[in-house]
């Protein structure tokens, strides 16, 4: 983790020292150009570290949530063999840890849908730059 925030701010040093050394003002327009790429690719790896940390905790709640219906299937059945007021307390306590991890795997993909919509924003956004920085150059 320290090492990528390193990296990070390595770029945004450099970034810093382009600033610094673009004297003329004809410099400055290719120095805004090279901190907004800077800043995008920063971003751009910080959403795809988050995407894929949003991937693994939906893994998760997924695992998680398969191990709850397993347990309350299991629970179904010790409800035919045990005494009932012993048994529908514990059934409530899980039935109340099932809707929670419900409702987080609800938020997740929300999460999820929101991070990819940034994604392909910054992806639309680059691609669009790269257009029209293109373009500017050949004329």
């Amino acid at each position: 983790m320290e090492t990528e925030n390193s990296g990070n701010n390595n770029a945004i040093n450099l970034e810093a020292e382009s600033v610094e050394s673009s004297g003329g003002s004809g410099n400055k327009v290719t120095s805004e150009s090279d901190i907004a790429k800077g800043l995008s690719s920063i971003i751009s790896t910080v959403i795809t570290d988050f995407d894929s940390r949003a991937q693994q905790t939906i893994l998760s709640q997924h695992q998680l949530s398969s191990s709850v219906d397993r347990l309350t299937a299991e629970l179904d059945q010790l409800l035919e063999d045990a005494p009932l007021p012993f048994i529908m307390q514990h059934a409530a306590k899980i039935s109340g840890v099932r809707k929670r991890v419900s409702s987080l795997n609800s938020v997740l993909k929300s999460v999820q849908r929101r991070l990819d919509n940034i994604d392909r924003t910054l992806s639309a956004g680059l691609s669009h730059e790269k257009t029209t920085t293109g373009n500017s150059e050949h004329h």
